[in-house]
């Protein structure tokens, strides 16, 4: 049974991630719902209503129905992988591509950062997400946290809400835009990543704080990502 509202929730996170600037022509937001996912139809997110979300069933094999975007398969793998992912967001900052370009994984560098994971892996198959077999093994690469970064192909996010997924998509550029400019700023030397405790303290406190961060996006003008630190 889809929760009364949740095609609006998901709508809502679609318009947001297409004003911060995080997609162009491709992306998409999808949320759990019982047996079956909501998902963005192969559209501008920026001009995606309630009534254009797509209902997928969750065991859906071989088939999405018409107009569901081809890499909603991606969704349907870390659904059916990870019992705990509620929203997911797709994206492509363009400072994921970089990144995802020169490691293998991306540790924390400030705080915020570890609302995204102890670290964030990096799926190294740059293959689109568009048949069950490459969607399962890019779920295979997130066994937990809540970001991976995608070679040559953006990123996802999860969250317990469609925003939370947005927002957790912002602060993945945002992580990504800080590590680039340590990297720079560190030469050939390394760049000083938060501690386990640290990293600790600050996921300690996510479940408080990453929705005030969702309730600020909403309601902010479209900038670029990592324009505002802190």
């Amino acid at each position: 049974m889809v929760i009364p509202g949740l095609r609006d929730e998901v709508a809502e996170a679609a318009n947001v991630m297409a004003r911060l600037g995080l997609v162009t022509a491709y992306g998409h937001v999808s949320a759990r719902a019982g047996a079956s996912m909501l998902i963005t139809p192969a559209a501008d997110l920026a001009c995606v209503t309630g009534s254009g979300v797509i209902e997928v069933p969750l065991e859906a094999d071989g088939t999405l129905p018409a107009g569901a975007p081809a890499e909603a398969w991606a969704h349907l793998a870390l659904y059916r992988a990870r019992p705990d992912a509620t929203a997911i967001a797709r994206a492509q900052p363009a400072s994921a591509f970089a990144v995802a370009a020169a490691v293998s994984s991306m540790v924390p560098l400030h705080g915020q950062a570890a609302w995204l994971g102890e670290s964030v892996p990096v799926h190294h198959d740059a293959v689109l997400l568009r048949s069950p077999g490459q969607a399962e093994r890019a779920a295979d690469s997130l066994p937990a946290g809540e970001a991976l970064l995608l070679r040559g192909n953006g990123a996802i996010t999860l969250g317990a809400a469609p925003g939370l997924a947005v927002a957790r998509m912002w602060l993945l550029a945002a992580a990504c835009d800080v590590y680039l400019a340590a990297r720079a700023a560190c030469g050939t030397g390394p760049v000083i990543p938060l501690s386990a405790g640290e990293i600790a303290s600050w996921r300690a406190v996510g479940g408080e704080l990453l929705p005030r961060l969702w309730q600020h996006l909403r309601h902010r003008p479209g900038t670029r990502p990592g324009e505002e630190q802190g």
